[in-house]
């Protein structure tokens, strides 16, 4: 039986021209194990200098199962990777080359500031902007990266899961959901469509994230959107590589797999172009694809007037952003222009943008300008693509994103690593690879409007310098009432001024708590059209508008106010509303009765007392009760 096994295997080598000496002795003795598509795979991992891998194989008869587990493993790994393992192990190679050298990314280019549009809240600019990309809108894709969990936000729930603010309870992916809703129903109406197009809406999840996401998604009926038009895509890991030769690396505690790690939200770009999905919509006659992160409950805000301005300059890429101080921890927006004559815009972290300009003629590196700012806006990591030019690169690229390596090395020989590192992609480095011939710009919005991402926990909030900011659940909520009731002041109502309040550690003002749904007010024009008269809300107000015709006319309002109407209702609103209101009550993040969501941010509404009234019937109703 010996000597059959021993001919089969002679044979299977023969026929692939491989001599028995050149392959580890472990993996030889079990190779007619093996279907021949696995003894490709290991023929591959043998050529790429994987042999390691099979060191500690036993002979035939133990724990086979566990060795075609692993062929399992590395055909996936193989084939979510655009060229596969070899590309993946090249790549490496030439990348933890450059790391041991300290070669700098940037060697060869000049920083210049980009062309790019910066708009003012409310002014005449802004508000042609914001119709022309409501109108544009009916056009677009969306696509959320949501692939991670709460967990550094001291939330064990999925990010999108988290209230984006908790006077309604409306959580991230909810608040996402009928922003895009809203779009494309003010869309259809702008272009008196008959027949009203449906936004598509991608959600990049991960394995993490796959399971849970769907099931808030059909617990909650898709938050009103038609689940044909949500397609979620997974995101899968990549191996991990343990030395500068990029071994990959054994899971430590299982020998027959291979460590993996998450590869960064670049992929959502491979991603998109093998499901099919980019094809799907250019034949629908779609031209936008906007990409945007899991938890900044103020970008809707941003993105009409971001898309117009897409729309009206004709840009291939624009990186949303806002503007940053000089050497403030936020990469900035860079025209790159090598001696070579390649040029790029891109996003350049904070702490390599100073130094490369100190090291190109630039003295003072980076400084603020006349306006009090760097002239290099800040990246807030949303996109907005045009489809055409985007197909047309990706086709080349496969969807491919220019990588990097992050090894931590033991000492500064840099010979090997304090564990096993990967290499990593992210999705704003997407035009690195475009022609000069791109029309790459940027949108910088009021950071009040458009930014308030929710990514550190309590005590990392805590502990941020004074006047930076906090990017915690606590300042995350407060933003979205201060960027309201500013909304509000511009339209013409009396706000009364913030108080500062400390939660979690966090000194925040605390402004009315003011909400509306989406489809009340997307744009500037729309919510100026429904106020009027002299309408006045106090700091210890409440204020949430659930429908999409609520006027306010001449209301007075100093107490809690909650409004809900289904379409076709329209309500004026007015007079004076006063009564104890809900208070904003401060609660200890450590106390384990109440439940996460809350203590993230050290707070909760105390419902002491409030006037809600729901019109479920279409008419026209008024609400005056003094």
């Amino acid at each position: 039986m010996a000597s059959a096994t021993a001919d089969s295997v002679a044979k299977i080598l023969s026929g692939l021209n491989i001599n028995a000496g050149d392959w580890p002795l472990n993996l030889v003795n079990n190779l007619h194990l093996l279907h021949p598509d696995q003894i490709e795979l290991a023929k591959m991992l043998v050529d790429l200098g994987q042999s390691h891998l099979f060191q500690h194989w036993p002979e035939p008869g133990v724990e086979d199962e566990q060795k075609k587990a692993f062929f399992a493993q590395v055909a996936k790994l193989n084939s979510n990777y655009p060229g596969g393992l070899a590309s993946y192990v090249k790549n490496a190679r030439e990348l933890l080359a450059d790391s041991k050298e300290g070669k700098n990314p940037y060697d060869g280019f000049t920083p210049s500031v980009p062309t790019g549009e910066v708009l003012s809240f409310g002014d005449n600019n802004f508000i042609k902007f914001e119709e022309a990309g409501v109108k544009e809108s009916q056009n677009a894709a969306f696509v959320l990266v949501a692939g991670g969990l709460g967990e550094r936000l001291g939330y064990n729930g999925i990010k999108v899961a988290l209230p984006a603010e908790t006077t309604t309870g409306t959580c991230f992916l909810q608040l996402y959901i009928e922003s895009i809703l809203a779009l494309q129903g003010a869309s259809s109406r702008l272009s008196h469509a008959t027949s009203p197009k449906v936004i598509p809406f991608v959600i990049m999840t991960s394995d993490d994230t796959h399971a849970r996401t769907l099931d808030l998604l059909e617990s909650n009926s898709y938050f009103g959107m038609k689940p044909t038009q949500v397609h979620l895509l997974k995101q899968e890991k990549v191996a991990c590589l343990e030395d500068n030769d990029a071994r990959l690396a054994l899971d430590p505690h299982d020998k027959y797999k291979i460590q993996t790690k998450p590869h960064g939200h670049g992929d959502v770009h491979s991603l998109l172009y093998s499901s099919g999905l980019l094809n799907v919509w250019r034949d629908a006659g779609l031209r936008w694809v906007l990409f945007f992160q899991d938890t900044n409950g103020l970008l809707f805000k941003a993105i009409p007037a971001s898309l117009g301005v897409s729309a009206l300059k004709h840009y291939h890429v624009n990186s949303l952003a806002v503007q940053r101080k000089a050497k403030e921890a936020i990469g900035g927006i860079t025209r790159l222009t090598h001696s070579d004559g390649r040029s790029m815009v891109i996003n350049v972290e904070y702490n390599q943008l100073d130094p490369l300009l100190r090291a190109t003629g630039h003295p003072d590196g980076d400084a603020n300008c006349e306006t009090g700012y760097s002239p290099f806006p800040g990246n807030i990591n949303q996109l907005i693509l045009e489809l055409g030019p985007y197909i047309e690169e990706l086709t080349k690229t496969g969807g491919a994103i220019k990588e990097f390596v992050n090894p931590k090395y033991k000492d500064a020989s840099k010979t090997s690593f304090k564990s096993s590192t990967r290499l990593e992609c992210m999705m704003q480095d997407y035009p690195k690879t475009l022609p000069p011939s791109a029309r790459v710009g940027f949108t910088v919005i009021d950071t009040w409007l458009a930014y308030a991402p929710v990514k550190n926990n309590p005590e990392d909030a805590a502990k941020v310098p004074k006047g930076n900011p906090y990017h915690s659940a606590t300042s995350g909520e407060m933003a979205i009432y201060r960027a309201n009731s500013r909304i509000l002041q511009k339209a013409g109502v009396q706000v009364e001024d913030p108080v500062k309040q400390v939660f979690n550690g966090q000194e925040v003002e605390v402004w009315p708590r003011i909400t509306w749904k989406p489809r009340w007010g997307l744009t500037f024009a729309e919510i100026k059209s429904k106020v009027s008269g002299n309408c006045s809300i106090s700091q210890r107000s409440t204020l949430g508008l659930k429908g999409r015709s609520i006027l306010l006319q001449n209301l007075s309002l100093d107490g809690a106010l909650i409004i809900n109407t289904v379409d076709g209702a329209k309500v004026k609103v007015g007079g004076s509303i006063q009564n104890k209101g809900w208070m904003v009550e401060s609660i200890d993040y450590k106390d384990t009765s109440i439940p996460e969501e809350l203590r993230t941010r050290g707070f909760r509404m105390k419902k002491v007392e409030g006037l809600e009234e729901t019109y479920n019937q279409p008419g026209e109703f008024s609400l005056k009760p003094c």
